[in-house]
């Protein structure tokens, strides 16, 4: 039968005996008795910490010792402490225990081991963990790993950066390409350190090369996130080669798969890199995926007599083939013929806006221009401008040269034709050419625009219309085109002749070339962006300045971390317009991280900064940064979006339009509606501009507040 146990007196005056074995005796019943005792056992926790220095007591037993004290110290809700002893316990800290204090331990150990390999990560320092520590959360691992609980492994030693117990956790794996698959993904979603998420990839590269049947589609992704061009041409090369037919049609797969990032620097890089075919001059590889087919197939005969030249033939074929999907042009021919037959745009609604405008009324003429450019971007269809040529060139000055740019958003990825479409407007050869300076920068600009990430072949172009002029007009619309159309290149002949524009000192020439510099680098974190943070405090015009910061804004793109000391700069700069650009930097370095540091810094800003300017920067940039979590960003900025501050308010409205863009989110909307209706005019504008984001591709059918958007619009207009 047996006692009930109803006090811990008896067993704590026992650790007062002499005899090892007393005590001993003693340690083991009140380690069985702690969960119901714990309150008188904490009495005596000086006399048990004792036992576990003594170092003449058995070590056994110093480890019985230390584990009654960190359960003591668990119920007293000293973590910490009961941490600490719960190392000393060794063994007999059994992490395959089912109880709440094992549970809650662990989950601390793990917290503390992975902060420590964290900050050392950081600073490039070596990792001083406790060995004891590290042997719990290798413990834990290990038992994961054999229970079968591979997600909840990898996810703990992709937290601890333990890559070697991640690579064992994937190969152990029952579906082990499901399990990459997973691991990319929580790579990607919580891993918010760049440099480590570039390590983790590779570690994932390495287990993928191993397989028996690799996945390459996968690989190909990674090592695009890896910048490295030369793996992605090796392994494309490989499966063109390869006799399986699969292979090749893999090959082209992944390389359509590449070109939907839009990544122009790498997608060139990855084509240059694959090898010329030796029965074709070098010429072929340029024009359009087609060429190759025709002269393959041209001459049937010809193939029974020599069957080198046959294979020859087909292996040149399958080069050019995909250097014409790498160069995107076969994906921007396809993308133009999809929308041009799916266009449904409505032009009874531009006649409607048109005739509801005041003829002299410059702004609504601007916006009815724009809004044709838009509902009809990429679909090739002008009718609404030929149709209306006459109150079109009512447009003068900065509205003609926005209204030229807009066939270049009508046009976009027209590449064959888009010279020649816009050669009326373009300017003349010889002396400043017959036409308006507006129209012609605004060509230029609309070229850049047709021909956006992939301006190959306008490239040259532009950079000779761009020296050949001195009107700063024109030499605005070269530069914001060459910038697009030579986007994240970093073509240091093209940032050369750009700086040149910038040096010049005009101010309409120069905002647009620290642009144009920012989207040549965006994303290269490049040096440059010091050279322009120079320039920006030297000149006295403010329009060179935000171009400038909008420039390094951009050199920063996806950088995260890796920006912090450009940020840093900027925004404790004295100038408002480079803390603008600060703001800018924040969002693009951290876009779509939902990163709590870069949260913390813009609101920060949001509230404190002394210039509008600033701050309605900084609740704008939150809706890059939270893009990727949109149901999050109204509860972020509700409160923002009730300011007294009208600058405040209409930012909270564009980050909700710019982070839930095209989800029709109930929250977004019930947001907006209140500031629809703000007492401030230029508030009113963006939440109507914010709604409209919202409402992206969202049917009437399917929410009603499209209607109520209708009646605000016609009652504010």
């Amino acid at each position: 039968m047996a006692t009930m146990v109803s006090s811990a007196g008896g067993l704590l005056a026992m650790l007062n005996e002499s005899h090892p074995m007393l005590k001993f005796h003693a340690l083991s019943n009140l380690n069985t008795f702690v969960d119901y005792f714990w309150p008188e056992i904490s009495t005596s926790v000086p006399i048990i910490e004792s036992l576990y220095e003594d170092e003449e007591f058995d070590q056994r037993q110093r480890q019985l010792a230390a584990l009654l004290v960190s359960k003591v110290f668990y119920y007293l809700g000293e973590l910490n402490d009961s941490l600490s002893y719960a190392l000393g316990a060794g063994p007999l800290f059994d992490v395959s225990e089912d109880s709440d204090y094992v549970h809650t331990l662990l989950a601390k150990a793990i917290d503390e081991y992975a902060s420590l390999k964290s900050k050392a990560g950081e600073s490039n320092d070596e990792a001083l963990v406790d060995p004891r520590l590290e042997a719990i959360v290798e413990r834990m691992l290990d038992k994961c790993i054999v229970d079968g609980r591979y997600q909840q492994a990898m996810g703990m030693a992709v937290e601890c950066r333990r890559l070697d117990k991640l690579e064992e956790a994937i190969t152990r794996s029952d579906n082990v390409h499901g399990t990459l698959s997973y691991c990319i993904n929580i790579s990607h979603s919580f891993v918010n350190r760049r440099e480590y998420r570039r390590e983790v990839l590779r570690c994932l590269v390495k287990v993928y090369q191993k397989l028996p049947s690799p996945d390459y589609l996968s690989i190909c992704q990674c090592l695009m996130f890896l910048d490295e061009p030369e793996g992605v041409a090796s392994i494309l090369e490989k499966l063109l080669r390869s006799e399986n037919k699969d292979d090749a049609l893999l090959a082209f797969q992944i390389a359509f798969d590449l070109v939907e990032n839009e990544h122009q620097a790498f997608l060139l890089n990855v084509r240059d890199r694959l090898s010329n075919p030796k029965s074709q001059p070098s010429e072929s590889v340029q024009p359009g995926n087609n060429d190759p087919d025709t002269a393959q197939n041209g001459n049937p005969g010809a193939s029974e007599d020599v069957e080198m030249t046959d294979g020859s033939r087909a292996s040149t074929g399958k080069t050019d083939k995909i250097k014409g999907i790498l160069s995107g042009e076969t994906s921007i021919q396809l993308t133009l013929q999809f929308l041009y037959s799916h266009n449904k745009s409505d032009l009874l609604i531009l006649k409607t806006i048109k005739q509801s405008v005041e003829m002299r009324n410059s702004v609504c003429h601007s916006a009815t221009i724009y809004a044709n450019a838009i509902m009809h971007a990429g679909t090739t269809v002008d009718t609404f401008l030929r149709e209306n040529l006459d109150w079109l060139s009512r447009a003068t000055n900065w509205a003609k040269f926005s209204a030229t740019a807009g066939l270049g958003v009508i046009h976009r990825g027209h590449l064959q034709q888009g010279r020649s479409l816009m050669a009326p407007y373009l300017p003349q050869s010889g002396a400043g050419g017959g036409g308006s300076p507006y129209s012609e920068g605004g060509a230029l600009y609309a070229l850049g625009l047709i021909h956006a990430n992939h301006g190959e072949g306008i490239k040259q172009f532009l950079r000779d219309s761009l020296r050949s002029t001195n009107v700063e007009v024109i030499q605005h619309g070269a530069c914001l085109g060459l910038g697009l159309a030579a986007l994240g290149t970093a073509d240091e002949d093209i940032y050369d002749d750009i700086k040149n524009v910038l040096y010049t000192d005009s101010a309409v020439a120069g905002e647009a070339a620290g642009i144009s510099m920012g989207l040549l680098m965006v994303g290269t974190a490049s040096e440059k962006a010091s050279e322009m943070l120079a320039y920006a405090h030297e000149t006295q015009h403010e329009k060179i300045i935000r171009g400038l910061a909008l420039g390094i804004a951009l050199t920063v793109y996806g950088r995260e971390e890796e920006a912090d000391t450009l940020i840093e700069q900027m925004t404790r700069d004295q100038d408002p317009i480079l803390r603008y650009g600060g703001m800018y930097a924040l969002a693009l370095a951290y876009q779509g991280t939902a990163n709590n540091k870069a949260i913390r810094q813009l609101l920060h800003f949001a509230v404190s900064d002394v210039s509008d300017d600033v701050r309605r920067t900084a609740v704008l940039a939150l809706g890059f940064v939270l893009y990727s979590e949109p149901e999050q960003t109204p509860r972020i900025v509700s409160l923002l979006s009730e300011s007294y501050n009208p600058h405040v308010r209409y930012g909270a409205a564009l980050a909700v339009g710019i982070s839930c863009a095209g989800t029709g989110l109930s929250e977004a909307i019930s947001l907006l509606e209140p500031l629809t209706s703000d007492v401030v005019d230029f508030v009113r504008q963006g939440a109507l501009i914010a709604m409209a984001m919202v409402m992206v591709q969202i049917s009437e059918t399917s929410d009603s507040v499209l209607e109520l958007s209708g009646d605000n619009w016609k009652n504010n207009s």
